[in-house]
């Protein structure tokens, strides 16, 4: 694998570098159920706060229907992100390396996330007009989290096992 994409010249990049460079390959090969639920949590703790500030904004703001779910699943890859990103970060990553490490690791499912999820808003008869009091929004905008969580978590695992998404983040930690 090609490491200069993971180089921003910084030392803690550099030391971060090598020590991916010993990672032997970001956990390819055997991966458990329980560490592609992991990185799915991961993703939906990012995706649920922003969908759900996004949700509660438009709403309360009586805006559109597609102007409420472009603002949610806007915030929801902000938020996703930005989970990922403090965290390696934190580890001592430059912020340029810190934003393609977030990017690798998080976009295919936030994607996928987000897909199952809105298309579940959207599906739910009269989910999207519910207001915030009624049991309709916050039912629909939680159940399509729990359906997003069980079709994602095989997309993470699969992932995982290819040295991908949630992999890439392993090797900085």
């Amino acid at each position: 694998m090609d490491h200069s994409a993971y180089h921003d010249g910084t030392a803690h990049d550099h030391a971060a570098r090598q020590a991916h460079e010993g990672h032997g390959g970001h956990h390819t090969g055997r991966v458990t159920w329980g560490s592609a639920a992991k990185a799915t949590l991961h993703c939906l703790t990012g995706c649920a706060i922003g969908e759900i500030l996004g949700m509660a904004i438009g709403t309360a703001l009586l805006w559109g229907n597609v102007t409420t779910m472009v603002l949610a699943i806007v915030l929801a890859f902000v938020f996703g992100y930005s989970l990922t990103l403090f965290a390696i970060r934190k580890a001592g990553l430059g912020l340029k390396t810190a934003l393609k490490v977030a990017l690798a690791a998080d976009t295919v499912s936030i994607i996928v996330m987000e897909l199952v999820d809105n298309g579940i808003i959207a599906l739910v008869p009269g989910a999207m007009d519910a207001h915030l009091y009624e049991t309709l929004f916050w039912t629909s905008l939680l159940g399509g989290f729990a359906v997003a969580f069980l079709l994602t978590t095989p997309v993470n695992k699969w992932m995982i096992g290819r040295g991908k998404g949630h992999a890439v983040v392993h090797a900085y930690h």
